[in-house]
């Protein structure tokens, strides 16, 4: 698995994180031809070097500039869908700009078609959204992650006035993934940024990984406290040894005044927002009442709806969360013939070789029926043609 890691101490914005994938190895001249097939006004870049605290770092800069020119959604969406580039890079710039569109549509009370985008809308900040696109379609990371976002303090300059920092649209964008304390006054994070890596990568502390390539990317401003950088690390977990690691969440809350009906409806609720495995586990709570322990496992993506279920349909007034590691075996699905007639069997495999084969209980229960046959006989002959079938 190809990993593509961001560290952002100094958060992250547009020019940034492009910035940071030219130095970790994307062409320059293959990012700019892919750019070109935007319908737009000529397009100049400015990539070059610069230190950021005796680091040396790649800048990436566009130099036309359309301050004044305001664009709809609805304008990009054409803009990026009437262009020649991939579906890819189409869908992703486009998903970039909706999670923009969709946070300022609820900042200013309007839909989200209709959103003027300002300085988002400016030919700097289409090079960047789309550009990063493309970035990421050239690198191919099976999976991106980003450290938890700093976002900065004191106020920012916009075309709706002084506003604090950070800035609404980007705490809308930002609900639902971790962000970091920063005191230095400055925006860190842009609502560009923030897109970015909200429509690309979950958040997280660095997964586990070989690391192969560093790329340093600088922010526009030098500032004197710390480097205002970006490290792209791109890694892999090939030479790790067996299952590849995926960062998932648990989340736990103790119950003992909900009726069991309710119980046995949560769980269904759960699963149906997504759930990759929720249970109830018998505990002791205080004052010597029975209770049950409630476990949701989630992925990062789902984590803030899965707990807005176990708040609405349940009596529990507080929820604990924490990242959790899981490996899991590759599985195939294979059919197998048997005496009593064929079964699906799901088969795991670790480093390429069948360690597991565990028949579908259904389709054997079937049989058991249908032959009059113990159902224990079933599972056990098709679990053996299986090992057979596997070597």
């Amino acid at each position: 698995m190809k990993l593509l890691y961001f560290d952002c101490p100094m958060g992250i914005s547009g020019d940034m994180f492009l910035a940071s994938l030219i130095d970790l190895g994307v062409n320059k001249a293959r990012l700019l031809k892919e750019l070109r097939k935007l319908k737009v006004d000529r397009i100049e870049v400015a990539v070059g070097k610069e230190l950021r605290h005796s680091i040396s770092c790649t800048s990436f800069r566009v130099r036309n500039r359309e301050s004044s020119r305001h664009r709809t959604f609805r304008d990009i969406k054409k803009i990026i869908s009437g262009s020649a580039l991939s579906p890819g890079v189409k869908r992703l710039g486009t998903d970039i700009f909706r999670i923009i569109a969709e946070a300022e549509g609820k900042v200013h009370g309007i839909s989200a078609d209709d959103v003027h985008f300002h300085e988002i809308g400016a030919m700097d900040s289409i090079i960047d959204i789309v550009g990063a696109a493309v970035a990421l379609e050239a690198i191919g990371p099976d999976r991106v992650v980003c450290s938890p976002l700093p976002l900065g303090s004191g106020w920012t300059n916009t075309m709706h006035g002084r506003l604090p920092v950070p800035a609404p649209a980007t705490l809308e964008i930002l609900r639902g993934a971790p962000v970091a304390p920063s005191p230095v006054e400055f925006e860190l994070t842009t609502p560009t940024g923030a897109a970015i890596m909200k429509a690309a990568a979950s958040f997280g502390p660095m997964p586990s990984m070989t690391v192969e390539k560093v790329g340093y990317g600088a922010g526009k401003k030098d500032l004197k406290e710390r480097a205002n950088i970006v490290r792209a690390v791109l890694g892999s977990t090939r030479d790790l040894g067996g299952p590849e690691a995926e960062r998932l969440y648990v989340l736990e809350t103790n119950i003992d005044d909900m009726s069991p009906q309710l119980s046995g409806y949560l769980i269904e609720r759960l699963f149906a927002s997504g759930a990759l495995d929720a249970f109830h586990t018998a505990v002791q709570m205080k004052k010597s009442r029975p209770g049950v322990l409630l476990t949701v496992l989630a992925r990062e993506e789902d984590r803030v709806r899965l707990m807005e279920t176990i708040f609405r349909e349940s009596t529990s007034i507080g929820v604990r969360a924490w990242p959790v590691e899981r490996r899991c075996l590759e599985r195939k699905s294979i059919k197998v013939k048997t005496p009593y007639g064929s079964v699906s069997v799901k088969a795991a495999y670790l480093s390429g070789k069948a360690v597991n084969a565990q028949p579908e209980y259904e389709d054997c229960r079937l049989l058991a029926e249908k032959k009059g046959a113990p159902l224990k006989e079933v599972i056990d002959s098709a679990r053996a043609a299986a090992m057979k079938a596997l070597g």
